[in-house]
């Protein structure tokens, strides 16, 4: 089964529509919704901690465990001001954004996704979202 094909069975999997996607040059990006949709179908739990926070309180790193079946893995998410973007005049939570990157790496790891370069919408604020080339005129 070659990339493509690999894709097309594991979108219908996760009910993934292109809603659910954004492309970045080398890359396709899950957004939020998606990665929810993909953690409750394939029933991935996880659990996170605290592994690291700054004096400041701005630089975060959380570990997440996550469990699919019988399959574990462990992976990380971090938060700092050099690699958040802020879209808003909501502020800037750290742990908030380090748990959403840990959650998405754990999520994409544990159903093949990353093999296949697709990132989660949290993993780099530097991803801004691009038509589909596919379907760009």
């Amino acid at each position: 089964m070659n990339k493509s094909d690999r894709l097309n069975e594991i979108y219908k999997e996760y009910d993934l529509t292109k809603d659910d996607l954004f492309y970045h040059k080398n890359f396709t990006i899950i957004k939020r919704e998606g990665i929810d949709k993909i953690q409750s179908i394939a029933k991935i739990n996880i659990d996170y901690s605290l592994q690291y926070n700054s004096d400041d309180l701005k630089h975060i790193i959380i570990k997440a465990t996550a469990v699919m079946g019988e399959t574990k893995i462990i992976t990380f998410g971090e938060s700092s001001p050099d690699n958040y973007i802020q879209r808003s005049n909501t502020g800037y939570y750290p742990v908030a954004m380090a748990e959403k990157r840990a959650m998405s790496r754990a999520v994409l790891k544990l159903t093949g996704f990353y093999a296949l370069g697709h990132f989660g919408q949290d993993e780099a604020d530097a991803f801004s979202q691009q038509p589909d080339p596919a379907t760009s005129q």
